[in-house]
């Protein structure tokens, strides 16, 4: 059987990231940046007040509580030249810009609100309540780095340097497709023998939690012929594809007897329990990567961890590896099979962690009602109560 490690490092040679382009900002969210953002002028682009109140000489109201003449308002957004002489004050707005010659400002809270002449009760030192040019910002300063995900606050400081278009490389398009004679579509009737169809919507979920695109594909049954019409329709708006079940060696494998004739597809027994039989490779002229994962639920999910996740974010030119792992006690004894690394679902509390009730592949509610996996690596059969193991959080 293949390693863990050695497939996933094979899928991670042959995926490349998307190709870049250039997206309105409002379109970027969830995308990752493909270019440094610098910007073109210092933030604030100028002295302005942090607060409403007065424009002052800080020298004059050294001596508070005095009453000074109010000459004007600045008001936000005002860009006249006002100059501030001494004894003198103008009230002033939160990010209005601060006069010449003032050198602080007085928040209204310490001062009777005058609009002609002002009583001021409280000192206030050189530079209170007042936003620096390039304070936040320096012009020409790199705000956000290439490989940067862009969320809300990235969107907002790109908006803030007066970007209205960036370079991205998009969230890939991943189609999900379940394969199975079996499968119903949830909110139909449930005849005899089959079963509401779930993994294209756990898939789907997954992929979007990771950051890319995820477009059920609904299910098809064990017919190659059908198998392959719906796969080849789809490629037209896929960057990926999935596929859950199929994959066995048994009969009525529709993924596997359709694919392998293309010789690009390989099919594999994996050290790994659960998800032993995978596959992996391309299809269509695009040369379109398709991860063919087992049908059980839970080997369908551990796969999509394992290797799916990783790859997508390649996918998007992020680092990409092995999931990442803490240590943790395990509360009570575990058992793997020899030979093969064991993902056990499990509730990971702090620095313990709890094996849930029922593990197997095909037991959709213990994984539910998981948010980890312990690792069991390949040369160990069992560890007791109290081991330290290595953990997946989920």
């Amino acid at each position: 059987m293949k390693p863990v490690d050695r497939h996933l490092a094979d899928i991670l040679a042959a995926v490349r990231p998307l190709a870049p382009l250039e997206v309105e900002i409002e379109a970027a969210l969830g995308a990752v940046l493909a270019e440094d953002v610098a910007s073109p002028v210092p933030l604030p682009p100028f002295d302005n007040s942090a607060m409403d109140g007065y424009a002052v000489r800080a020298g004059d109201v050294a001596a508070a509580p005095v009453t000074l003449p109010v000459i004007g308002d600045v008001a936000a957004g005002d860009g006249g030249l006002i100059a501030l002489g001494p004894g003198l004050v103008t009230r002033i707005m939160t990010g209005a810009p601060l006069p010449a010659g003032a050198d602080a400002v007085v928040p209204v809270e310490w001062t009777d609100g005058g609009t002609a002449r002002v009583r001021i009760d409280r000192p206030a030192p050189p530079g209170n309540a007042i936003r620096r040019a390039g304070e936040d910002v320096r012009a020409g300063d790199v705000v956000l780095r290439e490989g940067a995900r862009i969320g809300p606050a990235q969107i907002g400081i790109l908006a803030g340097v007066g970007r209205r278009r960036v370079l991205v490389r998009p969230r890939p398009r991943v189609v999900v497709l379940s394969t199975g004679a079996e499968l119903s579509e949830p909110g139909t009737p449930l005849g005899a023998g089959r079963i509401w169809e779930s993994n294209s919507f756990m898939l789907a979920a997954a992929v979007r939690e990771a950051g890319a695109e995820g477009f059920r594909a609904g299910s098809v049954t064990d017919d190659p012929k059908e198998f392959m019409d719906t796969l080849d329709a789809q490629l037209i708006r896929a960057d990926a594809v999935i596929t859950s079940g199929g994959v066995s060696m048994g009969a009525y494998e529709p993924v596997k007897e359709a694919l392998s004739p293309l010789g690009t597809v390989t099919f594999e027994k994996v050290a790994m329990q659960p998800g032993m039989p995978q596959g992996f490779g391309v299809v269509g002229p695009d040369r379109v990567p398709i991860f063919t994962l087992p049908g059980n639920p839970v080997s369908s999910f551990v796969s999509f961890v394992l290797f799916v996740k990783p790859a997508l974010r390649a996918m998007q030119g992020l680092p990409a590896g092995p999931p990442a792992t803490v240590r943790a006690t395990v509360t009570a004894p575990v058992r793997s099979p020899a030979g093969k690394r064991s993902y056990l679902r499990a509730v990971l509390t702090g620095e313990t962690v709890a094996p849930v009730t029922g593990q197997g592949s095909h037991q959709l509610a213990a994984l539910a009602a998981a948010n980890a996996l312990i690792v069991v690596p390949e040369d160990e059969t069992s560890l007791p109560e109290g081991a330290e193991v290595e953990v997946i959080p989920l």
